[in-house]
């Protein structure tokens, strides 16, 4: 078995789905990011363990967009040891709001959220506290896993049931892709190449559109460009009422 060739085919595949049945809703994604951009609201991104790197793959990021903001919510980014407490952290009751007011989301602000079964309590929390202040949340989940499995959170409700607009990675139940014959469990998870295709695909289009209203949008270009410290620092100190990903720094 060429387990190499199998895996791209598998990713293949399901970036054919994601073309034909989340193009739209990745269109609907990209107009709610240019309208918030516009408007002077901001952006952020979140989601725990693994599903949080797709967060950190947005921002400060070679051709993304200086304002998008990551929340790094102590204990969910893979930082812990063992590793094994994110799966505990990311089950903790009130968390996810603890999260959302220590961060500052005002009205009018999207939240993405990437979480590939949406039922632990914290992405759940964050969601829900996220649209009592008035934010857009914006989510990237798994249908066919979150339709399959229960809900941790109190109410019943997973991340897809909550979010404004719903992206689906097209993935198959439990995120690993590929059967080799002789192991017991299937390997190759697809999140994150296929999730981090999406959204910086959706990202691309936002700032398309907010070029398109006559805007000229912040995007980083690479550091090891010669002058790109210089243009990056040009973007940080024009946006930087609307970046907060730089610490306490004027």
């Amino acid at each position: 078995m060429d387990a190499i060739k199998a895996y791209f085919d598998n990713l293949k595949d399901i970036l054919e789905k994601v073309i034909q049945t989340q193009s739209q809703a990745l269109h609907k994604g990209a107009e709610i990011i240019c309208n918030a951009v516009l408007n002077g609201n901001n952006i952020f991104a979140f989601g725990c363990s693994h599903a949080g790197l797709l967060a950190l793959e947005l921002y400060y990021r070679t051709g993304g967009m200086a304002l998008v903001n990551p929340i790094k919510a102590p204990g969910l980014n893979l930082d812990v040891d063992p590793a094994t407490m994110t799966s505990q952290i990311e089950r903790l009751p009130e968390y996810g709001r603890i999260i959302i007011d220590n961060q500052p989301i005002r009205s009018g602000d999207v939240l993405i959220i990437h979480s590939v079964s949406g039922r632990n309590t914290v992405t759940v929390d964050a969601a829900l506290r996220a649209k009592e202040i008035g934010t857009t949340v914006i989510a990237l989940t798994n249908l066919a896993t979150a339709e399959q499995v229960k809900s941790r959170h109190p109410s019943g409700k997973s991340l897809h049931h909550i979010a404004d607009l719903v992206l689906d990675n097209c993935g198959c139940l439990g995120d690993a892709s590929l059967e080799i014959p002789g192991v017991p469990e299937k390997v190759a998870p697809t999140s994150t190449a296929v999730g981090a295709a999406m959204l910086n695909a959706m990202i691309a289009q936002a700032i398309a559109l907010i070029t398109k209203a006559g805007m000229i949008p912040p995007v980083f270009v690479s550091a090891n460009l010669d002058y790109g410290d210089e243009h990056n620092k040009a973007m940080l100190k024009k946006y930087k009422d609307r970046i907060f990903y730089m610490g306490h720094k004027k």
